[in-house]
């Protein structure tokens, strides 16, 4: 104990010091390190994890994403909608402003799953509605894509009343040739025949036989 007390008496001043420098540190960790939760780095290395968590709980629910449809004919309001994925054509009527006193629902299959980017149009009364929009009659499917059905099994596109999106449908043209055929019906009015193509640049002999099949004047 003797030498303890001569350390003491030896380093008096150097141990308060100490002591009072290992209580300000403390004081200031407690108070500012841990006052306001984690440390600013620590905080940041947790940040980008709870972020790649929350990505992969979204991930995996592909089905409470939206689907974007373009909504014609007779109904009160067309234009472009956005509904949840999973909606059927009669949420796409409403969002729409609902039918027209003229419309004729009996060709529509208003139960029909949507699809992103479908265009659905609506037929008034005494219209035949246009093949290839997705709307589907009341006796097709309730679910799938028109698209994936094959060239033989659906019915021909009407060169004289076919949209943009239905005349890409068609095996064999894109977005170019069917502008060039909507140029064409603009400048020149309907097609008589199949062959009146042959008059568009780019639609030679064999491409217009191959295309006859799938095609109505």
């Amino acid at each position: 104990m003797e030498w303890l007390r001569n350390l003491w008496d030896d380093y008096r001043r150097e141990l308060i010091t100490a002591a009072v420098v290992i209580v300000i540190v403390v004081a200031y960790l407690v108070t500012h390190g841990f006052s306001g939760g984690l440390p600013s780095k620590v905080q940041s290395d947790v940040q980008p994890v709870a972020a790649s968590s929350q990505m992969v709980s979204s991930s995996s629910h592909p089905g409470s994403g939206k689907v974007v449809v373009d909504v014609k004919g007779a109904v009160n309001k067309p234009g472009v909608y956005h509904l949840s994925h999973g909606a059927r054509v009669q949420e796409a009527v409403t969002a729409a402003g609902g039918l027209r006193n003229d419309a004729d629902s009996n060709q529509v299959n208003l139960a029909k799953q949507l699809l992103d980017a479908q265009a659905i149009y609506i037929p008034a009364k005494g219209e035949q509605a246009p093949t290839g929009m997705g709307t589907a009659t009341s006796g097709s499917p309730s679910s799938g894509d028109s698209s994936a059905t094959t060239s033989t099994d659906r019915e021909p596109v009407n060169l004289n009343s076919a949209t943009k999106e239905q005349l890409t449908t068609i095996t064999g043209i894109g977005d170019k040739k069917a502008d060039l055929i909507l140029q064409y019906r603009q400048e020149h009015g309907q097609f008589k025949s199949i062959d009146d193509l042959k008059n568009i640049n780019g639609f030679g002999d064999k491409t217009v036989d191959k295309l006859r099949d799938q095609l109505a004047v």
